[in-house]
């Protein structure tokens, strides 16, 4: 093997061993364990032998054809698993105890059944892209479709990037951060064609050293959480009636009403008017929102303000604060600055 593919091999092998290590982290060692950690490990688990069969295969064909059977059949998981972690993590009470079971069972039957009656070595044609290549076609569609659903799963995640009023909560990041990298290592496999059978593991390694770098960096700042949403709720639990019709009405209340104009204005206040109970719009703003209530509010604000400094030429910069519902001339100035990164003057001078 040459020093360019010894290289190759390492980084690449790296990624898949690494990624068998922290499977087995997050499921036996890390602690505050639940059923979102225990299916994001089975995740990194399947994954990492896919890709491990892939840089073996790569660089030594000579592989057992055994190997090469489970690391096909272990992609039969990756969907699946990827599924239900986005779904358990952004809606814990969706799914029943046993429920996921049915994603997981008849997969697990089919993987055993396949390589007793079609081993490997035998019938490797059955798993290429080709006219008789039924168990390929079969990997593609079912893969194609758990990522679907996952990314449906995390629709409101993703939607959060591009709100002017929501920002991302920790969990929110973490599970943008997982399915993009999911999808990164589906395209990589299934444009293999057009490109080298090893760049899917190298697409791995690298979404996964990036991660790791980026969970690294931000927990020291903010103590981020990698896997699950914040401990303080996590006894609590809002059922999916509850958030469409708090993601439904809260809005409104803000947009058509403006009740953040009043500047008494408290979480009791809101969800009296939401007809909820205050700890569950509270965990709905920390959980689902990734914002404190007063954040929450603030936003608005400033929004408000933003409009009145672009077409009010008669309050000052302090009135403006005053009628948006500030309490004082520092609450407004610390609140603008945080939501739009300058002080409400270098704003207004900014459009001149």
């Amino acid at each position: 093997m040459e020093f360019e593919d010894q290289i190759l091999f390492f980084f690449s092998a790296l990624g898949g061993f690494n990624g068998l290590f922290l499977s087995l982290y997050f499921g036996f060692i890390i602690k505050n364990k639940n059923i979102a950690t225990y299916f994001l490990a089975a995740l990194l688990f399947v994954i990492s032998v896919r890709v491990i069969k892939s840089v073996f295969l790569t660089f030594y064909p000579e592989t057992s054809s055994l190997f090469i059977q489970v690391g096909l059949t272990a992609c039969f998981l990756i969907g699946p698993f990827l599924y239900l972690y986005t779904r358990i993590a952004t809606r814990p009470d969706s799914i029943g105890k046993w429920q996921w079971l049915l994603h997981i069972v008849p997969i697990i039957v089919f993987m055993i059944v396949t390589g007793i009656l079609y081993p490997y070595n035998e019938y490797w044609h059955l798993w290429q892209r080709r006219s008789d290549g039924i168990f390929g076609y079969m990997l593609l569609f079912l893969w194609t479709i758990y990522l679907i659903a996952a990314i449906y799963q995390s629709r409101r995640s993703f939607l959060k990037l591009f709100s002017k009023t929501e920002k991302l909560s920790n969990l929110d990041y973490w599970i943008i951060n997982i399915v993009v990298g999911c999808f990164l290592i589906w395209l990589a496999y299934n444009t293999v064609m057009y490109t080298s059978y090893i760049v899917g593991a190298l697409s791995f390694s690298f979404t996964l050293y990036v991660s790791l770098m980026i969970w690294f960096f931000k927990r020291r700042q903010h103590g981020l959480s990698f896997l699950s949403p914040a401990i303080k709720y996590q006894n609590k639990v809002i059922s999916d009636a509850e958030i469409t019709t708090i993601a439904d009405t809260l809005p409104r209340l803000f947009t058509e009403e403006k009740v953040h104009l009043n500047s008494d204005l408290k979480l009791l206040d809101v969800a009296n008017r939401l007809e909820v109970k205050r700890h569950t719009l509270s965990q709905y703003l920390n959980d689902t929102v990734g914002q404190s209530f007063s954040n929450f509010i603030n936003g608005y604000r400033v929004e408000s303000a933003i409009e009145m400094l672009q077409s009010n030429q008669v309050l000052t910069i302090e009135g403006i604060g005053n009628e948006c519902g500030f309490k004082s001339n520092t609450s407004f100035y610390n609140a603008f600055k945080k939501h739009k990164g300058m002080t409400p003057a270098q704003f207004k001078k900014s459009l001149k």
